[in-house]
């Protein structure tokens, strides 16, 4: 069993006065961590928010009395799928007030709906953690760091969602289940989204532009869309963790660029499919793009599971001098080039230096690769 990052510090939380609250895409893992942690826990009630009855229990007026029926003398409740009930947020904020004496757990893939049911009502009331797909770190630490950089071509292609490290020699058939379905399952569910294909389109224009800026307009027209729906989308698709955004560094030099974007997928495998190019990597074309929406997403996933707080951007001149990666923490930055060439030889750009001199600059590559990710 592969550990996850996460699981030590939720264990640590339990019986401190609020709920845990785990959200993350589908098929992550989510409910075999909720197992994990209750390994060793018999007094556990199970609830799953897609069956019906549970969300009947849910959908009348819940009271202490009517939960502490359920339990008996169990002190633990676990809810999986929790977005699938009605004002979650206002229920597990009654539950928790109430039954002080129990822990209760809860999981969601559909972020955008089970944050918005619940920050206000559980404001000061919970702990919240993000899952994603496994992280270089979880698995160098199942597996060690030699058969982890062993397998390094395969994460960039093939990426690190749980059933794609399980199986191997499945990869692409279980890829391709996990785009059709789980990808859009939560995402076409929004009522704003009338064309599917158009999500498919957006999706697709973005996976060939990972690691370039991203212009609104463009896509829009790519996509047939307008520039205010691809932003809503985009949104969207970061909601329900299949991307997310950086934004353009900006301090000092007039013509340094102020607004752009950079997106990245949360999982390389994911990013292929949607292309449809499972190449080995060392053969690609875009190895450059698929070596950099790698590290962007490790560090996403180490920055997420971290308690340091990190405001990370890129930068570039009009000029076209840029960095691909830079994080802000307690007045340093940290500035980082990726190459997946170990032998060319990258310098700080001379701008950037005498604009920032007192940050940090790296070079990193699949040589040095832990030193980043890690």
């Amino acid at each position: 069993m592969i550990q996850r990052q996460i699981q030590e510090d939720v264990q640590q939380k339990f019986f401190q006065g609020k709920a845990i609250i785990i959200l993350g895409p589908r098929q992550v893992g989510k409910t075999t961590l909720l197992k994990q942690l209750v390994i060793e826990q018999e007094s556990a009630l199970w609830l799953n928010g897609d069956d019906y009855d549970v969300q009947q229990i849910f959908n009348e007026q819940v009271s202490a009395l009517r939960i502490q029926s359920l339990l008996g003398d169990k002190k633990i409740l676990l809810i999986d799928e929790a977005q699938r009930i009605e004002d979650i947020g206002l229920k597990i904020k009654r539950i928790t007030d109430t039954l002080k004496d129990v822990q209760l757990i809860a999981t969601g893939s559909s972020a955008f709906e089970l944050l918005n049911s619940l920050n206000e009502p559980l404001t000061g009331r919970k702990w919240e953690y993000k899952l994603f797909p496994f992280s270089f770190k979880e698995m160098v630490n199942h597996h060690g760091l030699l058969e982890e950089k062993r397998q390094l071509l395969q994460r960039l292609v093939y990426g690190y969602y749980p059933e794609i490290v399980n199986f191997p020699g499945q990869e692409l058939e279980r890829l391709k289940l996990l785009t059709d379905s789980y990808l859009y399952k939560d995402i076409l569910s929004w009522d704003g989204i009338q064309k599917p294909d158009r999500i498919t389109k957006l999706l697709q224009a973005l996976a060939f532009q990972v690691g370039s800026q991203v212009s609104y307009n463009e896509l829009a027209q790519l996509c047939s869309m307008d520039s205010k729906t691809v932003e809503k989308y985009i949104l969207l698709l970061e909601k329900c963790f299949v991307i997310f955004r950086i934004g353009s560094f900006s301090r000092n030099l007039r013509n340094e660029l102020k607004t752009s974007k950079k997106i990245y997928f949360v999982d390389n495998g994911v990013r292929n499919a949607l292309i449809a190019n499972f190449s080995p990597a060392e053969t690609r074309q875009d190895i450059g793009a698929l070596w950099e929406n790698f590290l962007m997403s490790e560090r996403y996933k180490q920055n997420e599971y971290g308690s340091a707080f990190k405001n990370t951007y890129f930068w570039r001149l009009k000029s076209q001098q840029e960095i691909d990666f830079l994080e802000e923490s307690n007045g340093e930055i940290s500035a980082f080039e990726f190459k997946w060439n170990t032998q060319k030889s990258v310098r700080c750009p001379l701008a950037f230096r005498n604009a920032y001199p007192t940050a940090h600059f790296s070079v990193i590559t699949p040589d040095n690769v832990e030193d980043f990710v890690f």
